[in-house]
Formats: structure tokens, sequence, C-alpha cells
């Protein structure tokens, strides 16, 4: 008795050891939402979009400091190489009564030879300007929109990507649970085969042959188990983190609203693509290069301050400031600013075509994706139907096995048929799985 209870105490303490393991070690269970959260964090793809994004913030707040003056401060330095001198002649500055001649003879001065140092300032506040660059700054601010759209565009990109490789998981699992219901039935097999042929009603090359397909199903098993294990660092590498991390995936819903009804599909996609939005936007740009153009008959009025000053310069004055407006104003240009005009207003006639043709494009791709996803449904239903019949024939050969009634002939001809409906099957639901990923990309999900 003693011996008894020692010999179940050792071989519960490996037992125990395990459960506990187990229980501290749990499984992840990966939503396709997490997923899509935890792959839209980290991607470098879509972290290059939004750097694109905060470069156009950038040009932006440049663009604003237009509006506001310019200051400029310039210093020269300069050395003589020659001897200047300026002569002026008796009487130069006139000659008056009072005083006579100035200068009262010929003179002669001589400038400094050293270092000359010159010093100026210059402040320039643009006014008619104003307009233009207002203009130019809501041109920017469209250009800022169509980058958001385009990291919309690579955010829906990498969520496609995310969806397949998370389906991929669905499938194999799938598939996985398929080869283990064959491994079961084949050990079954495998022992009442085993059982007839010490009964010597069977022939020894039918036992190998259930041996043979009990060793391949374990093989497929094992294959599969090594591919879903691929699938996983993939989709933890499209996450952006350890691809050793460990998870289960969960199932989700096969069809939603916008995957019975077309017209609600082709209006979702139409509000949703970032394609639509940032054609529209360049219509906009567009527009605004046009006005920018038509700015530029506008003259240029600035107000300017500017102060002067020279150093070791004797025949100009110390100090010198000035305020005052600059008119620039070019009133005739051979008609270049027309001809540019009428490029604007072409610029914008294929804008708005390019925003009909986008339009149509993507009604056709959601048209196109829905009916895919309509007929991988309907593919897919059929071959669970016949997988399910495939199934049920087998369990019914496999009874009259057992009793006698059918040769194992006939059991290994029920279970191919049930083997190529499972794989029937395992390309439907991935060819669903892919048709709705597809589908939900054409509706610019992400």
């Amino acid at each position: 008795m003693i011996r008894f209870v020692m010999l179940c105490f050792v071989l519960a303490l490996p037992l125990s050891a395990w459960c506990q393991q187990a229980f501290s070690v749990q499984m992840e269970l990966l939503t396709l939402d997490k997923a899509l959260d935890l792959a839209l964090q980290d991607n470098l793809k879509v972290e290059n979009a939004e750097l694109e994004v905060q470069k156009t913030q950038d040009e932006v707040a440049a663009a604003r400091t237009r509006r506001l003056p310019s200051l400029h401060l310039s210093v020269l330095e300069s050395q003589n190489l020659t001897k200047e001198s300026y002569e002026f002649k008796k009487g130069a500055f006139g000659n008056y009564p009072a005083t006579g001649p100035i200068p009262a003879e010929d003179t002669e001065i001589e400038t400094y030879s050293g270092l000359t140092t010159i010093l100026s300032a210059n402040l320039d506040q643009p006014l008619s300007q104003l307009y233009r660059i207002d203009l130019d700054l809501q041109q920017r601010e469209i250009k800022q929109k169509m980058t958001e759209e385009k990291l919309r565009a690579q955010r829906q990109s990498v969520a496609n990507e995310v969806k397949k490789a998370y389906y991929g998981i669905l499938r194999s699992e799938s598939a996985l649970e398929a080869t283990k219901e064959a491994i079961v039935s084949y050990l079954e097999l495998d022992k009442l085969v085993d059982r007839y042929l010490k009964e010597q009603t069977v022939l020894k090359s039918e036992s190998l042959e259930v041996k043979t397909r009990l060793a391949r199903s374990e093989y497929e098993a094992l294959t599969q188990r090594n591919n879903q294990a691929s699938q996983k660092e993939k989709l933890n590498n499209l996450m952006g983190r350890d691809i050793r991390t460990r998870f289960n995936v969960r199932p989700v819903p096969e069809n939603t609203v916008f995957e019975v009804n077309l017209e609600a599909a082709q209006a979702l996609a139409i509000e949703q693509r970032p394609e639509i939005r940032e054609a529209k936007l360049n219509v906009k740009h567009a527009e605004y290069a046009r006005r920018i153009k038509q700015s530029e008959y506008i003259p240029d009025l600035s107000f300017k301050a500017s102060y002067y000053t020279p150093y070791n310069v004797e025949l100009l004055p110390k100090n010198v400031a000035k305020v005052g407006l600059y008119l620039r104003w070019e009133f005739f240009d051979w008609g270049r600013k027309q001809n540019q005009l009428a490029e604007k207003n072409k610029t914008i006639k294929q804008a708005n075509n390019n925003v009909n043709e986008t339009t149509d494009k993507i009604l056709i791709e959601v048209s196109s994706r829905f009916r895919k996803l309509q007929e991988s449904r309907a593919q897919l239903h059929v071959a669970q139907l016949s997988r399910e019949t495939a199934r049920e024939k087998l369990r019914i050969t496999m009874n009259e096995y057992k009793q006698q009634k059918v040769l194992l002939k006939s059991v290994l001809q029920a279970d191919t048929s049930l083997a190529e409906k499972n794989r029937q099957y395992e390309d439907a639901l991935l060819s669903f799985w892919k048709a709705k990923a597809d589908f939900e990309k054409a509706l610019g999900e992400e």
C-alpha cells in the first residue's frame, strides 16, 4: 500500500508542475480589431505616410510667416586695393556773394585706404501681396489634406494585409481540425483492421494501406502546424512585435449589412475611399493655382524701412534712415499670364474628369468585389454541404465495415472522397476570406 501511494505521488509531481506551467502561460486570444490596432501603430509604411503629413504641416506653418514683415541685416567689410580720391573744382557747389565760391579753390579729398565697413538693415512688409500669400497658404492646406488621404490609403493597404494574414490563420486552423478528425478515424480503422488481420479476414496489404494513410495524415498535420506557425510569425511581424509571441485567433462574423446590399456598399465606398477625396481635393488645388496666377495682375505694393551706416568712409553720411512705399507692376507681359491662365483652366478640367473617372472605377470595383464575395460565399456553402455529405457517407460505410457488410476498399474510397471534399472546403474557405478582405478594402475600411 505504501509503495502504491509513493508511486502515485511520484507520478503526480510532474503532472502538477505541468498544470501549473500551463496555467501560468496562458495563450493570448488575439482579435482581428486588436491585430489591426497593433499593426497601424508600428508599421513603417504607415509611419512614413504620417511623416509626409507632418512635412506638409511644417510647410503650411512656414508659409504663414510670409504674411509677416521680413527683416534683413547685412554687413559689408572691404579693403580698398586702389587709391581713391575725389576732386572738387573751385565753385563746384556755387558762388555766393557773402562767401564767394565754394570751395574757394580746387580741392582733392582722398578716401580712407584701410578696411571699410557698411552696415544696413531693412524691413519689408508686403501689402497687396497678402492676397496672393493667403491663396498660397490655402493651397498648401489643400495639399496637406491630400497627404492625409494618402495616409488613409496606406493604412487601408496595411489593414488589408493584416486581414488576409488573420484569415489565413483561421483557414489553417480549420484545415488542421479536419486533419485531426481524419487521424482519429484512421486510428479507429487501424485497430479494427489489425483485429481482422489476426482473424485473417483481411490481407496484410490492406492493413499497410491504412497505416500508410494514418502516417500521411500525421505528416499533413505536422505540415499544417508548421504553416500556421509561419503565418503567426508573419502576422506578428505586421503588428510590429516579437514574432515569437504566441496567440490564438478568434473567428469573425462572416457577413455584414454592406455585404448583402450593393447600393449601400457603393454609397459607403464613395464616402470613405481616400482616392475620391484626394481627387476632389486635387480639383480645389488646381482652382487655387489659377487664382494665384490671376493675382499676379495686381501690382506688388510693399512698405519698406531701411537704415544705412558706413564706417571709415569720409564722404558719405554716417546714419541714413528711410521709410516709404515700393510699387512694382509688370503692366505688359506679351500675353504670358493669359497663356498660363489657359493652362490652369485645362488643369482644372482634367482634375474634374479624374474625379468622375475615379468614382466610376471605384463603383465598378465595389460591384466586382461584391459579386465575387457572393460567389465565394455560395461556393463555400456548397463545399461545406459536400464535406458533410462525404463525412456522413464515411460514417455509414465505416459502420457497415464493422458489421463486415462491405469491404475495406469501400471505406478507403469514402475516406478519399472526404479528404478531397475537405481540400475543396479549405480552398473555398480561403477564397471566401480573401474575397471578404478585398471587399472591405474596396469599401475603404481599415
